[in-house]
């Protein structure tokens, strides 16, 4: 099998051991991004924002993490994030106080609100999710295909809907147990 063509990780801030970037990824900011151990970034990954990655974590296709400088993702260990999701860390506020678009200048636009995206070890996310500013995915919890997450989730809870809801509690037990043994 072909070598796969690689991102160039000295452009990070951080990069721990056993990590693959697909060259096909764009971070805006790679200077503000720190990147664990036992990591997988797919192809398509787009990320503007800072970011945080943990040890462990799988960031699936297309993935999509926007909100500019002043926002941050922080991902923590053990979290799988499935393709299509998108976090939404910094967005207008379209209430009418000015124009919505980057091209315009400062004085000229709407309210912008920056925020920080936190998803707690554990976590999982699922196809087509959408995030959006200032949510923290608690410890464990998982969020369903399609999900729309507009508040905070509760720990070892699975959500599914539009907007997400909670819908049943997740088991723990063997995680906690085999993360213990990882060392965490």
């Amino acid at each position: 099998m072909a070598d796969l063509k690689q991102y160039d990780y000295q452009l990070l801030k951080q990069c721990g051991l056993d990590v693959f970037i697909s060259a096909n990824v764009e971070i805006r900011r790679p200077h503000l991004v720190s990147v664990g151990r036992h990591v997988a970034i797919d192809s398509g990954f787009y990320l503007t924002t800072r970011a945080t990655i943990g040890d462990f974590v799988h960031l699936g296709p297309y993935i999509t993490a926007i909100g500019g400088e002043k926002s941050s993702i922080i991902v923590d260990h053990f979290v799988t994030i499935a393709a299509g999701t998108r976090l939404i860390a910094g967005s207008d506020s379209f209430l009418g106080e000015g124009f919505t678009s980057v091209t315009v200048p400062q004085q000229y636009r709407d309210e912008v609100k920056f925020s920080t995206i936190t998803i707690k070890c554990f976590a999982g996310i699922g196809t087509n999710v959408v995030i959006m500013p200032g949510i923290t995915i608690a410890e464990g919890s998982v969020v369903g295909a399609c999900a729309l997450v507009t508040k905070d989730t509760k720990p070892w809870t699975i959500y599914a809907g539009v907007p997400a809801k909670p819908i049943k509690m997740r088991k723990s037990e063997k995680m906690l147990t085999f993360a213990k043994e990882l060392g965490y």
